[in-house]
């Protein structure tokens, strides 16, 4: 499969057909990423980063978290069950899973 480049203002544009793209998974408005290779250049999907909780809990030190946000009194007196991640309402509330 071939292409040419085209000139778009001052810079250079490569029109994808639409099965090269469908296949690589490119559509409009996707950004991605544009390698130099020894062969040429290599065009990807720029993925977005995928964290664990674990990552992002190891950055957190004494200098930079945050503190406890006040969001005021209890309203259905919620409990967080934090060992089997339910919430849980006391009394005449519903109990959700």
């Amino acid at each position: 499969m071939t292409a040419t480049i085209q000139k778009w203002g001052n810079s250079l544009a490569l029109r994808l057909p639409k099965a090269l793209a469908n296949d690589a998974h490119i559509a409009e408005g996707v950004q991605v990423e544009l390698v130099r290779t020894k062969e040429g250049v290599l065009l990807k999907p720029k993925r977005k980063p995928r964290y664990h909780l674990s990552e992002l809990l190891a950055g957190v030190t004494k200098k930079n978290v945050h503190p406890e946000t006040d969001w005021g009194p209890s309203v259905r007196r919620e409990i967080l069950d934090l060992n089997s991640t339910r919430i849980l309402y006391t009394r005449n509330c519903r109990s959700r899973r």
